[in-house]
């Protein structure tokens, strides 16, 4: 009975051994030293190399990893929002879904092509790979488009055949493949200094917001429901609850606000190689104000998670969907009239517990800037964004290991 739950692990770890071995492989003409460094200072490349499983900081050939896909999906889900089309195909069941996921690896193709080249040129202007020739070149961004494209396909492979979401466990498997070094690197040099009040604040910390995403993870409000049941002489109604997550929109409002704060300070520093001194004092500027660890970066950073929050809620929730839904299935609200005034109501209460979740989004991604302020450490062990990954992911595999087992068990129950 339990022998096909085996097997479906065997082949999501037989996957995992194949993307770690691929994304080892390294492509040439990197200094990889000066790769190192500049990933130390740069959040944004910090946050895309979490998104590619842990490959672009070594610059391999899979050096994108995922990014691609997850802008390609993200771009598809937000047309969804404003074309008919896409959202009548969101509705139709499988076959819908399969649409949309053809029309996301479509978008990835081009979208890693533009990335690698992006890439390129900020190592090339940062001085940490030399000039490329045009054939050079355009082996680099086929090479990267490909790996890109594997490593879709592996994730799918998952999806399909193994346990959970593919590309969430590659991902979830980059940022725990690091986690061994950033323990020995950081409690090492903790160690050394001799200074334990300082690791065990670290830990504690860490152990804290790990227990907090856990739990609010899955926090909903459950709204009460009635529906009828027909008997063989009366007409009886049960009641169920409709669960409303608080945080509806996952990691995704960080992923957009970190984006959207890093760019002048990402264009900055493409400027800041310009002949003008103008244009340089201008760079060193922008630089120097959107700083991590300033006051007016986390401060933006927060709102923008806030904003992300509540305009991505409305993307993935829709009340007259679920009021719809509600009334077809013969089900209401107590004491809530089907239609407009249960929309309104599922509305309010969606605006209502987005809030307390949207603040939690970005306290989490604010606080580990805030705690290296406080604590002076140069790198955390666990960041916010990186938790509510590995956190989603695990509870999601165990959710659905579980659900296999359920199924397969009544599965031999009726045989």
């Amino acid at each position: 009975m339990q022998g096909g739950i085996y097997k479906k692990v065997f082949l999501t770890a037989l996957i995992l051994i194949v993307f770690r071995l691929a994304s080892h492989i390294p492509a040439a003409g990197i200094n990889k030293a000066a790769l190192a460094s500049l990933f130390q200072g740069n959040q944004l490349l910090s946050l895309l190399d979490i998104f590619s499983g842990g490959t672009l900081a070594n610059f391999s050939i899979l050096a994108l990893g995922l990014n691609p896909y997850i802008n390609a999906s993200i771009i598809l889900q937000l047309l969804q929002f404003i074309s008919p089309r896409l959202e009548e195909l969101s509705e139709e069941g499988e076959y819908g879904k399969e649409k949309i996921d053809q029309y996301t690896r479509f978008l990835t193709v081009p979208l890693a092509a533009m990335q690698s080249f992006g890439v390129y040129m900020l190592l090339n202007r940062q001085g940490i790979m030399g000039n490329l020739s045009p054939v050079s070149l355009l082996s680099l961004v086929l090479t990267m488009t490909a790996g890109t494209m594997f490593s879709v396909w592996l994730g799918e492979l998952i999806t399909e055949f193994g346990v959970g979401n593919g590309v969430s466990f590659l991902i979830f498997a980059g940022i725990v493949s690091r986690i061994p070094l950033s323990i020995g690197n950081q409690g090492s040099s903790l160690l050394a200094s001799a200074n334990l009040p300082k690791f065990g604040v670290l830990i504690a910390v860490s152990l804290i917001i790990i227990a907090f995403v856990v739990l609010l993870n899955d926090a909903a409000r459950n709204v009460k429901i009635y529906y009828a049941r027909k008997s063989k002489r009366t007409l009886k109604e049960d009641s169920s609850y409709l669960p409303l997550k608080l945080n509806q929109a996952g990691v995704i409002p960080i992923i957009f606000a970190v984006s959207l704060v890093l760019v002048p300070s990402m264009i900055a520093q493409f400027l800041s190689g310009v002949n003008s001194p103008q244009i340089r004092l201008l760079s060193a500027k922008i630089i120097s104000i959107i700083n991590p660890q300033s006051p007016f970066y986390n401060i933006i950073y927060f709102v923008l998670v806030v904003a992300f929050t509540y305009f991505y809620t409305t993307i993935v929730f829709k009340p007259e969907k679920v009021a719809e839904r509600l009334q077809k299935n013969g089900s209401f609200v107590p004491g809530v009239r089907p239609g407009s005034q249960t929309i309104k109501y599922l509305n309010f209460i969606v605006t209502r517990i987005t809030l307390p979740g949207a603040i939690f989004l970005g306290l989490i991604a604010v606080f580990p800037s805030i705690l290296q302020s406080v604590l002076q450490i140069p790198n955390l062990l666990v960041g916010g964004t990186s938790v509510l990954i590995v956190v989603s992911v695990v509870l999601e595999m165990i959710r659905s290991l579980e659900s296999q087992r359920v199924t397969r068990r009544y599965e031999g129950f009726v045989k």
